[in-house]
């Protein structure tokens, strides 16, 4: 589901970061308890297409296979995607599961020439895998 369509740049982690903290704010307090699961498509300049809600978990898990997650972007035209979800605990840190998905998203991202630029946990604070040297 197409949760946004603002057409803003996405210069840094943080600009992606206050991007998907903007739509879960908007939630109601019962579905900000469980993991949301987003994929940022973006143009060849970095400016957001749409933000697509690919699915709500639980309180600590949410499913995202490789299929959903590039669906929409290869239908669209994207250049390059983000992914980001929330960790209702506030411990932004990556599960091992996290790591195992990022890395999957990332092989995708290489055999579709879809680049994956980063992926960001919203907790309390914000991880960037980028940032972080992970993607």
């Amino acid at each position: 589901m197409i949760v946004s369509r603002e057409r803003v740049s996405l210069p840094d982690e943080y600009a992606a970061m206050k991007l998907l903290s903007k739509i879960l704010d908007r939630e109601d307090p019962i579905s900000k308890d469980r993991e949301h699961f987003w994929v940022i498509s973006l143009d060849a300049k970095n400016k957001v297409k749409f933000v697509e809600l690919i699915g709500i978990g639980t309180v600590d898990n949410c499913l995202a296979h490789p299929r959903e997650v590039f669906r929409r972007a290869i239908v669209s035209g994207a250049a390059k995607i983000i992914i980001g979800h929330n960790h209702p605990s506030g411990d932004s840190d990556p599960s091992p599961e996290d790591l195992e998905i990022t890395q999957k998203l990332k092989q995708a991202s290489e055999i579709l020439s879809i680049p994956l630029l980063d992926h960001i946990i919203i907790g309390i604070t914000h991880y960037s895998f980028k940032a972080n040297n992970q993607i």
